[in-house]
């Protein structure tokens, strides 16, 4: 039997090289760890018969703490190893080792995402792409999409699962680079009592809390609790800080019996110094310094704020309830239910620097040092409830074995803004700003607002299809109706109604080769639409990306790549190649004020992948990876666009965490990432340079339970543009050191 399973390695000869290569290692690896296996000596016969005592024993095989084998959702029915899709989980081993304290911390992990700055009808908060396209409203809390502009913390994620490529048979509407998934914590049956405390630079300090109880009154049932406190200044960022605090509740029923059911209400409420940046230098400058900067950052000691200590805050309050049952009718049907309430209040002024125009309409009239600090403000509610219904069924027919999800979804998500005013802010200048200066008038409402209700509605089906060891063949099916009631109120009271529905059939599928238990090779190819009330607002603007008129744009993504595991299954590596397109992009001519976008733009963005994440040896663990991304804009009604990079997207960027065991019981780490240069526009005049990181981690284990790790970041105190915009940047942190103590029973 073993011989005859060795004979069925060979490889496919027309696979790719970049894929043959890794493929070749693996089963390298693999027969050699197969020679080394001896059968069992033969016992030696008698006439006795001896009975034994029955013995049970009861245990768990160690997981990797770097490498995930699974997906939360049910949409996901194989391991990670077998979707045929490039997908990076974050695991929590990670986050805590890093010190990661926000989501874009985590994201700082994943090659291929950029952070954004954000702008206009955007609220700041937690804005990012993923291979070159927004990807702003395609976050999920367990499979639900989140609402609301905030930055979130991971003090209750188990795990972050970035899907890549166009998806919207799984997310719904978006998802054209991907999405994100944050994986909550849930009560378990194991008890669990574990907590941190941290102190550093910058006015640093942090603590969390992390217990799980099982409830010794009721069987099978526990309660889990995690709380959060951080307060902390930005380095390298003046006037900056962040205050925050968090809870997360969970109680679940009937854990490990055939039916499940688990409540969970979370809830991070904060109030910061919000950062909106620095200014580019805007075209036609004149100064006598500031002319050789056109488009650029300008030469200013990157600490700079230019906003008011007395006006700007940010203050938001994020509450989310969920209740999920599940019920197991016979080992392969299973019925999944889960019903969520979110709600995010925010309330913010920020001020955005602006080079002030001293004669609108007369060239060069911004060639001067002065600053405008333009108003932004935020007074807004958002909500959403949602229900999620799938039935995971696993069968055969004949010889081939199906695991098949269906499902529906709805959804109804409601936003408010209101608008507001204030006196003019005194400017400043770009040099020396001073943020102490007097904030102007009063804020008050003017009595405008807008406000959205959106329904949406989807049914899905999903099956992996088996044909044997080696085949498998993965496809999806989804139907989207998505509509939108949108209401403009001027300050007179005047209204405005407008509406929109969109219906969209996306699909996916994709085949999987397995020459080894080990290993897979896998082409995909999956679509997207992204309609254009997404962002919950509708225009009637002709020139307007959100035009009631505008149908949704589309997207297609071909993916060939291999997933493989290493030294028994310690090490995964995975490569993919890649096109994403975006046949029908929205265009308009600038040349025309009245032209309307229609869509008949083309984008496209492609690479190529790495991937590692797992144990080399006992004591050394990696978790990594490369993207390399070519993106043009291949059709548009805009001469200046044409042929250009799309925006926010670096051709390269890398990330890799790593940490070693060494004796005596200490633990070192570190990490690197770089991203290369990118633009702040498709016109690919404002370009922010590459920059590389380095951080370093050093661990001292006291006892069984209790450790102390120093994390240094940003070793080289290197000055960079980690977030761009249309008209500002935002700078990163600065150098910074935090010393913390963890426990865990």
């Amino acid at each position: 039997m073993a011989q005859k399973k060795r004979n069925q390695t060979k490889l496919n000869k027309s696979a790719a090289a970049l894929t043959a290569l890794i493929m070749a290692h693996g089963l390298a690896t693999h027969s050699a760890a197969q020679s080394t296996n001896k059968p069992p000596a033969a016992s030696k016969s008698t006439n006795v018969t001896t009975r034994l005592p029955e013995v049970v024993v009861r245990g768990s095989q160690e997981k990797e703490p770097y490498k995930p084998e699974t997906l939360s959702s049910p949409k996901y029915t194989e391991p990670l190893r077998d979707v045929p899709q490039t997908v990076t989980v974050i695991p929590q081993a990670v986050m805590a080792e890093q010190g990661a304290t926000t989501l874009r911390d985590v994201l700082r992990n994943v090659p291929g995402i950029s952070i954004q700055a954000g702008e206009g009808g955007v609220p700041a908060g937690d804005n990012l792409s993923i291979r070159g396209f927004n990807a702003r409203t395609d976050m999920f809390i367990d499979g639900v999409r989140d609402f609301g502009g905030y930055s979130r913390d991971p003090f209750n994620l188990e795990q972050v699962e970035v899907a890549k490529g166009p998806a919207s048979s799984y997310a719904g509407r978006g998802s054209t680079g991907g999405s994100v998934n944050l994986v909550s914590k849930t009560p378990r049956l194991d008890p669990l009592y574990a907590g941190s405390a941290g102190v550093g630079t910058d006015n640093y300090k942090r603590f969390t809390l992390d217990l799980n109880q099982p409830i010794k009154a009721i069987d099978n049932a526990a309660l889990r609790f995690n709380a959060l406190w951080h307060d902390a200044d930005t380095a390298g960022r003046d006037e900056v800080t962040n205050h925050r605090w968090g809870i997360a509740p969970s109680l679940a029923f009937g854990l490990e019996t055939p039916t499940r059911v688990t409540l969970g209400y979370f809830r991070l409420d904060q109030d910061n110094v919000p950062d909106y940046g620095i200014p580019w230098v805007p075209a036609g400058n004149t100064n006598a310094v500031l002319s050789s900067y056109i488009d650029q950052a300008p030469p200013v000691d990157f600490d700079n704020f230019y906003g008011l200590t007395s006006r700007d805050y940010e203050r938001t309050v994020t509450d989310v309830a969920t209740a999920r049952v599940e019920h197991d009718f016979t080992d392969s049907l299973t019925l999944r239910n889960q019903l969520r309430y979110g709600r995010n209040k925010r309330d913010s002024v920020i001020t955005a620097p602006r080079f002030a125009d001293l004669d609108a309409g007369t060239p060069g009239t911004q060639s001067n040092t002065t600053i405008n600090r333009q108003l932004q403000s935020r007074d807004m509610l958002d909500t959403v409830l949602a229900n999620q219904l799938d039935l995971t069924s696993h069968f055969d027919t004949g010889p081939v074995g199906h695991s098949l999800v269906t499902g529906a979804e709805i959804a109804r998500e409601t936003s408010v803004n209101h608008a507001r005013t204030a006196t003019a802010a005194p400017t400043t200048d770009i040099f020396n700003p001073n943020p102490t200066d007097a904030p102007g008038g009063p804020l008050a409402r003017t009595g405008a607002r807008t406000a959205s209700e959106s329904d949406s509605a989807a049914v899905y089906a999903f099956d992996t299809l088996k044909f044997s060891e080696q085949w498998q063949l993965n496809g999806g099916l989804r139907w989207d109706h998505f509509h939108l009631d949108y209401k403009s109120v001027a300050p007179s009271g005047a209204v405005t109604r407008l509406a929109r529905t969109d219906q969209m059939l996306s699909w996916r599928a994709g085949l999987v080769y397995k020459p080894r238990e080990n290993g897979s090779i896998y082409f995909g190819y999956g679509t997207s639409f992204n309609p254009s009330a997404e962002g919950l607002t509708l225009s009637t603007t002709a020139t307007a990306a959100n035009n009631i008129n505008t149908a949704p744009e589309e997207s297609r993504s071909f993916e060939l790549g291999a997933k493989w595991d290493f030294y028994e299954d310690r090490l995964s590596l995975s490569l993919a190649l890649f096109r994403t397109e975006k046949t029908n992009s929205r265009t308009q001519d600038p040349a025309d004020s009245s032209d309307v976008v229609v869509l008949e733009g083309e984008q496209a963005v492609q690479g190529v992948e790495l991937g590692a994440a797992g144990s080399i040896t006992r004591d050394w663990r990696v978790f990594g990876g490369y993207t390399f991304l070519h993106s043009e804009i291949t059709s548009t009604k805009n001469p200046a666009e044409l042929g250009k990079e799309t925006s926010n997207t670096p051709r390269h960027s890398f990330s890799l965490w790593t940490t070693y065991q060494l004796p005596w019981n200490f633990e070192i780490g570190g990490g690197a990432q770089y991203v290369g240069s990118r633009f702040s526009n498709s016109t690919n005049t404002r370009r922010a340079p590459g920059y590389a990181l380095f951080d370093a981690m050093l661990g001292y284990k006291l006892n069984e339970n209790t450790s102390l790790r120093l994390n240094v970041y940003n070793l080289a105190d290197e000055d960079y543009i980690d977030r761009v915009g249309g008209g500002h940047f935002i700078p990163g942190a600065g150098r910074s050191a935090v010393l913390s103590a963890n426990f865990q029973f």
